[in-house]
């Protein structure tokens, strides 16, 4: 192999070599006239990724396109032939390709030369044997190649020297297997039948023998069979395939067509071609029964049953009526069911993903063919497992169904569940199943049962899904078929019903109607969320629920016909009769309260259908909720008269509340979605002591002593249920037994490494020392006393001590179980109840009521980020925290209107402020921070709208307007001298306090809201930039300054001298941090004084915007004298330069004077110190005298600007990796600035301003 390739690429190279040398020998392949790019073609065609591989045969096409008669094409071609044979197996079929793509481009070339030079390249007689595997794949793959340009079977001649070829490598079997033939088979099937007929006598020997030894002459035999059968039967005579002589002999044709495609997990198409034989020869029952049912199945071979299977799935299309109740009543449909059943683990191979594609492409293709529709998907539902079928309830393929097959399949359903036909069933038992001793588990009771329960279920899911279509009659016979079914019986039949016609073959037990129930109420649900074409409504307008209300009612009023299994008394009757005459008030609503009519109508519509399953608790629900909507609906006009009538009587929304929370207890998607539609209609009337009743569900130490036994019942029904049906279906896993009892081992171990407790301990000493077990070490004789009589009596009370100690284990194991049971129900049901929280804030987010959820929340927030361990409390955290964050803090709307609340809400912001400050967890902080935030925007709100009339009394009284500050935010937002002492003290924490959870963007997001409260808490800040504070908390308290002096709303609030006054004391701090720059030991140090050096360009910017310079002339003189990199500036904007009036200063400064002066100054420092501190010019000759304010600042500025040069150098020579405002600093001028700095007197110290 290795010679081959390394022979396809040596050429060129030994070339090359001869070039060097100096010697000029002939190029008979033109290779010296080849570009780079030409060659490089071949090396990608042989790359294994296939993008490559075609682009690079594409690229090659167009190059030879353009030199068609060139020695390019002559090379190609041989290139192309050489690379047929190299080692690589995975190169072959890329140049093979190649070269068909090549000559089904260029037709001229002829394919008898090419098939020519194939032969002679890579010639089988004088190949060595080392490289004879390689030359016989290139003869291979260069007929396939001649094959794939479709050239081949015009060309006769071409094509006689292929078969020939062909015919030569299938001699090599060792090495190709079944290749050639099969290649032959591929020819032939494409070739005309005047071709075949001539070429059939040499490919085809007239021995059946020779045809039934392999799957390939086989194949060629049945082509021949279908093209040419004259021409056949001239060949090898009559000849019968399905002769019992030659079944066993296609038996094993087939089983090695079966191995043969063993990974591929295809059909092989021989198996087709038979089948297609034996349909055309009217033998198909004779070829099913003898070669396939007790052929191939009867190997166990687990390929050979694969084959079986989709043999079965290509006949179905195939086969007429009576074949399919041939093919689907036999042992292969059987065990098709058991390795449905029976495949289970994961790395097992599952025939029923293929088998739905087979079953769903034969019921697309015959939707005019409603009878043979129906007769596949029938017998698939009839394979069943000891009754229950092995098809899902959820099987999608009936929505492939025709309107009349579904029909037809729901009514053979129905029929079935009424009257079980067993015998009808392909039904079959497992080995582990048939090795069972119990005999209740092979009686037709529980086979009924099983098939009755999958039936309702499958009846329930056609109705569910919404793919199937399904008229509105088919569905109304479901629902009601459901409904009857599950609560009522037949005593007499009566045409008007026609569910009372139907009988039972078997009688339908208890257990089975309690399938029916829960069946019913999901289909409930489904009819009342999932139509598209009228949610919730049939075509007449109706509810659907409404509908089959009118029908129980039918039967309740027919007691002569139908009794219901749980009668009801007298008073549930009333309340049933209340109900039907409250629908109709409710249908009678004007057209403004319709859509609070519709959600009352859905609720006691579901509550009312509930009577038939608990009546009594329903019986009082319906009761209340008729009361409730009768003074909801009329509350306007009546609601002085019921106040006046029963002052004791609670509200009614509070009892409405208390239903909805009742209705919730109940593991109920639907009620869960139809209390969520009530209660947004009824939140506008909330009151207190209501959502004082959801609240109490979501406080932990509340809601430890609620009863949730509704809640409990019907899930422990449901695991209940489940564990019975998987028991009764999973029989055949052995692991899950062993599975439960390595855990019960595990459980065990755990408990024994538990603590023992001293009562047993005691309790095994006495009963050690009763029977003498326990002995001195000196004894000797100790095994001589104890006799056998005393060691039975000793074995005796150990096991009934032990015995008792693992009852009391088993007591605490189950008692824990049941109170960790009885907390998922608890936070199940608080997951339902945040429904009706998230209603409220969206619905009504004006409402006064939703400052009261703002601390429930946090405790849900703060205790479930504590205790996230399981999904269920992660949902309840992630859900609680999506209703805070969403729907409540960003809400575009909030309450406008608290009255007089407004000193509860500034201690509710204190304490939540406090908390912020308390808690162990930033990530818990910023909850709290942010309620606070919703808080002081709810403040500035009500105090916005109302605050007018208060601030002109204060201006009548003679405030000083002075004193107000300027901008959007006036005075009166909220009471500022309530508000700053909390944030005061929690930001004098968060800078003082070591492992403060509190963070910098909690901050600056309340200064970004709220700028009048950030001008007051500045001089907090600004205090802590220097002092006795950490180094790490001056830093924090720079960055503080640096992100909030820029805000245009911030300058807002100052008056020019009171910001010039700030500036100047900020100025102060950062001087005095600066003193120690570059002496820096720890990282939080060098953090500060990095934090110091950015508040400085802020402040640099800062007094540049305030005072932008005006000289032209000076900047420019000023910019000449700066020589190249260094007339950049590291600070955007520069500091402001002084006037030259002012008197010379022996400190380095940054002052714009005379162009004379700044030339002296651009001489006395070269390099870094000649730039210009900013890029707006020079400034302009101002004529501020030199004690003023202003010039204090600038003089300020310019101190500190030098010292920020040496604080660049230093860091730029300890920072790798300097901040990008600093820029890049050159070690001389680092030393030009130190010398600078040391030159000059010490910076002085910015006066205290008043």
């Amino acid at each position: 192999m290795a010679e081959m390739e390394s022979r396809d690429v040596a050429e060129p190279m030994s070339l090359g070599e001869a070039t060097k040398s100096g010697a000029r020998p002939a190029d008979p392949h033109g290779l010296l006239k080849h570009s780079r790019e030409f060659l490089d073609f071949f090396w990608d065609i042989a790359k294994p990724q296939q993008e490559t591989r075609l682009e690079a045969t594409e690229k090659l096409l167009e190059y030879l396109r353009t030199r068609p008669q060139g020695s390019e094409m002559k090379y190609a071609l041989k290139r192309l032939i050489t690379g047929l044979g190299v080692g690589r197996e995975t190169a072959r079929p890329c140049y093979s390709l190649a070269l068909a793509q090549l000559l089904q481009s260029f037709e001229d070339i002829p394919l008898c030369s090419i098939l020519q030079q194939i032969q002679e390249k890579h010639d089988l007689q004088k190949v060595k044997k080392t490289m004879m595997r390689p030359a016989l794949f290139a003869n291979l793959f260069g007929v396939l190649a001649l094959f794939q340009s479709g050239r081949l079977v015009k060309d006769s001649e071409a094509l006689m020297k292929s078969v020939k070829l062909l015919q030569t490598l299938a001699q090599y079997y060792n090495h190709l297997q079944e290749q050639p033939q099969q290649a032959l088979v591929d020819i032939l099937s494409e070739v005309p039948e005047a071709t075949l007929q001539e070429v059939l006598p040499k490919v085809l020997r007239a021995d059946l023998n020779s045809v039934l030894g392999s799957p390939e002459h086989l194949q060629l035999f049945l082509l021949a069979q279908q093209k040419v059968p004259t021409e056949l039967e001239k060949l090898m005579g009559s000849v019968n395939l399905f002769s019992d002589e030659n079944i066993p002999r296609l038996v094993t044709v087939l089983k090695m067509a079966a191995a043969s495609v063993k990974k591929e997990r295809r059909l092989p198409t021989v198996a087709l071609d038979l089948l297609r034989l034996a349909l055309q020869e009217d033998k198909f029952p004779r070829f099913w029964k003898e070669v396939v049912e007790q052929g191939l199945l009867k190997k166990h071979f687990w390929p050979a049953s694969y084959l079986c299977f989709r043999l079965l799935g290509a006949a179905l299309p195939l086969l007429s009526k009576e074949q399919l109740q041939l093919v689907m009543r036999g042992d292969l449909i059987r065990q098709y069911g058991e390795h449905l059943v029976t495949a289970k683990f994961p790395n097992q191979f599952k025939f029923a993903p293929e088998m739905n594609e087979y079953v769903g492409a034969f019921l697309e293709g015959c939707r005019d063919d409603p009878e043979r529709q129906l007769a596949v998907v029938v017998a698939f539902t009839s394979i069943t497992n000891q009754g229950l079928p092995v098809v899902p309830t959820f099987w999608r393929v009936v929505q492939s169904l025709s309107a009349p097959a579904l029909k037809g399949y729901v009514a053979w359903l129905r029929d079935m569940f009424l009257q079980p036909d067993l015998e009808s069933l392909v039904d079959f038992s497992t080995n582990n199943q048939k090795k069972a001793q119990d005999a209740s588990l092979h009686g037709p009771e529980r086979a009924v049962f099983r098939l009755r329960k999958w039936i309702i279920l499958r009846l329930v899911s056609i109705v569910d899904n919404v793919h199937v279509e399904k008229e509105e009659a088919l569905i109304e016979e479901v629902a009601r078929f459901c409904f009857f079914h599950a609560f009522f019986e037949t005593k007499k039949p009566t045409p008007q019903i026609p569910e009372t016609e139907q009988r039972f073959s078997f009688p339908l037990e208890s257990r089975a109607r309690e399938v029916v129930s829960g069946a019913f109420f999901s289909l409930l649900q489904t009819l009342s969320t999932q139509f598209r074409q009228a949610p919730e409504q049939t075509r007449d307008g109706q509810p659907w629920t409404y509908r089959l209300v009118q029908f129980a009612d039918m039967l309740l009023n027919h007691s002569r016909n139908v009794a219901a299994l749980t009668p009801f008394t007298p008073p549930q009757r009333q309340a049933w009769d209340r109900m039907l005459q409250t629908l109709k008030e409710l249908e009678a609503r004007s057209s403004e309260a319709k859509a609070k009519a519709a959600a009352f109508q859905h609720l006691i519509l579901l509550v009312g259908i509930h009577l038939f399953k608990s009546p009594a608790e329903s019986c009082d629900l319906l009761g209340d909720i008729q009361t409730c909507i009768k003074k909801s609906l009329g509350e306007k006009t009546r609601r002085t008269r019921s106040k006046a009538v029963n002052p004791q009587e609670p509200p009614w929304v509070e009892v409405l509340v208390e239903i909805l929370l009742a209705l919730l207890a109940q593991p109920s998607h639907l009620m869960r979605q139809v209390a969520r539609s009530v209660f947004s209609h009824i939140c506008s009337h909330l009151t207190p002591r209501a959502l004082q009743l959801i609240l109490d569900v979501l406080n932990p130490e509340k809601s430890q002593d609620e009863d949730d036994n509704v809640v409990v019942m019907d899930d422990s029904e449901k695991q209940l249920e489940n564990v019975e049906d998987k028991s009764e279906d999973s029989e055949d896993n052995k692991n899950s037994e062993d599975e439960e009892y390595s855990d019960e081992e595990e459980s065990d171990e755990e408990d024994r490494d538990g603590d023992v407790d001293q009562g047993f301990r005691e309790q095994l000493m006495a009963v050690l020392q009763a029977g003498k077990a326990l002995g001195g070490v000196d004894s000797e004789d100790d095994d001589e006393e104890l006799g056998d009589e005393a060691m039975m009596a000793l074995d005796q009370n150990l096991a009934s001590l032990f015995a008792e100690q693992k009852l009391r284990i088993q007591a605490r194991k189950d008692e824990k179980n049941k109170l960790q049971k009885e907390k998922m129900l608890r936070r199940d049901f608080q997951i339902r109840v945040l429904d009706l929280i998230e209603v409220l804030v969206t619905k009504q987010p004006e409402n006064p009521l939703v400052l009261e959820l703002l601390e429930p929340l946090l405790n849900i927030i703060r205790r479930s980020m504590r205790t996230s361990s399981t999904k269920q409390e992660q949902d309840l955290l992630h859900k609680t925290a999506r209703i805070f964050t969403h729907h409540l803090c960003r809400s575009r709307h909030y309450c406008h209107d608290v009255g007089n609340y407004m000193e509860t809400l500034y201690s509710q912001v204190e304490r939540l402020v406090q908390q912020a400050g308390h808690q162990a967890d930033s990530s818990i902080s910023l909850y709290y921070f942010n309620a606070s935030l919703y808080l002081l925007r709810v403040l500035k709100g009500n105090s916005a709208h109302g605050s007018v009339h208060k601030t002109q009394r204060k201006e009548e009284a003679g405030l000083d307007a002075s004193t107000k500050p300027r901008g959007p935010e006036a005075p009166s937002s909220f009471d500022l001298s309530l508000v700053t002492p909390i944030y005061s003290s929690a930001l004098s924490s968060f800078l003082t306090k070591r492992n403060s959870p509190l963070t910098v963007p909690m901050f600056l997001s309340l200064f970004s809201r709220h700028p009048a409260l950030c001008k007051s808490l500045l001089p907090v800040m600004v205090q802590h930039v220097t002092g006795q504070t950490r180094p790490r908390h001056q830093a924090q308290a720079c960055l503080l300054l640096q992100k909030t002096l820029p805000t245009r709303e911030l300058r807002l609030c100052f008056e020019d001298p009171e910001w010039e006054q700030l500036i100047g004391q900020i100025l102060a701090k950062v001087t005095e941090n600066l003193r120690t720059l570059g002496e820096a030991q720890t990282k939080s140090e060098q953090q500060r004084e990095l934090s110091s050096v950015e508040l400085l360009n802020v402040l640099f910017r800062t007094v540049h915007q305030e005072h932008p310079c005006q000289d032209p002339e000076a900047a420019e003189k000023k910019t000449e004298a700066v020589p190249g990199e260094w007339s950049h500036s590291r600070v955007p904007h520069g500091a402001c330069q002084e006037s030259s009036s002012r008197p010379p200063c022996h400190e380095p400064q940054y002052s714009c004077q005379d162009p004379k002066a700044a030339e002296k100054k651009t001489e006395a420092v070269p390099g870094e110190w000649s730039h210009s501190c900013h890029r707006h010019g020079a400034c302009q000759h101002r004529g501020a005298s030199e004690g003023s304010p202003q010039r204090v600042c600038l003089r300020q500025v310019a101190t500190v600007h030098a010292a920020t040069e040496k604080g660049q150098s230093v860091f730029g020579q300890q920072e790798p990796q300097p901040p990008p405002e600093w820029g890049q600093e050159k070690k001389s001028a680092a030393e030009e600035g130190e010398k600078a700095l040391k030159a000059g007197p010490a910076p002085q110290p910015l006066p205290h301003l008043p």
